[in-house]
């Protein structure tokens, strides 16, 4: 396979790329968990920073045959950023995902298909130049894809989490069109209460970041914070 040459595109510059300090070598295996199971969701998140409106995001989760299908459409809308981010993950009844097939639009065009085979998975990264580039990927545990500006993929890891054991589960993370596996930490941080209302709370750590995640009874993403970069993600 061809090696990546990293180019800029504009997704790297919004302010919400919550997921991009994960970005490291993979150095532990992640904990199998026992999963909940997907339910079918749909909806809208408005995304804040710092108190100020830069996006929204559109997605479901269905079933779809035999598999299952979780998608959403980012639009952003701030003074430095203005484009689209769509993505859409296929996953088995595990919530282990088959395949994944991500496109940017703004200052340039990108997208990205990853199929996944096991504890493989193969991303072809296409930055329009006309030169796709073909990378492998190997994962000594299953892998959760948490994609940048996407965050309905939050409420797949909550299913992914294994909420009887609880604790900190370590899970391996793909950012396809990053070309980047690495580790998330994830714990449960017991019930939150946020203007009035009663949530489940997951943290999750990189070694650079943390987001808060918060979630129905359901385990619905209802809202997600990251301190750091004041940024918001509610559901309308």
């Amino acid at each position: 396979m061809s090696s990546l040459r990293r180019k800029p595109i504009w997704i790297r510059a919004a302010l919400l790329t919550v997921v991009a300090a994960a970005a490291l070598v993979l150095t532990q295996p992640a904990r199998t968990a026992k999963t909940t199971g997907l339910s079918e969701d749909k909806g809208r998140f408005i995304i804040s920073v710092d108190g100020k409106e830069v996006g929204n995001e559109d997605f479901s989760i269905a079933r779809a045959g035999d598999h299952w299908v979780a998608q959403g459409t980012t639009d952003f809308h701030s003074e430095h950023v203005t484009g689209k981010v769509s993505g859409e993950l296929q996953l088995n009844d595990a919530c282990q995902p088959l395949r994944y097939v991500w496109s940017a639009t703004g200052g340039s065009k990108a997208s990205s298909t990853t199929v996944f085979n096991g504890s493989t998975a193969e991303v072809t990264l296409d930055l329009g130049n006309g030169k796709p580039v073909k990378q492998d990927f190997q994962f000594a545990s299953p892998v959760v894809v948490l994609d940048n500006n996407l965050y309905h993929q939050y409420e797949v890891l909550a299913h992914v989490y294994n909420w009887v054991a609880g604790g900190p589960q370590n899970f391996a993370v793909l950012i396809p069109q990053e070309q980047s596996p690495g580790t998330i930490t994830v714990e449960s941080a017991g019930p939150a209460t946020l203007d009035g209302a009663k949530y489940a709370q997951l943290v999750v750590h990189t070694p650079d970041l943390q987001v808060n995640v918060y979630l129905d009874a359901s385990h619905r993403l209802m809202r997600l914070v990251v301190p750091s970069s004041k940024a918001e993600v509610r559901r309308q």
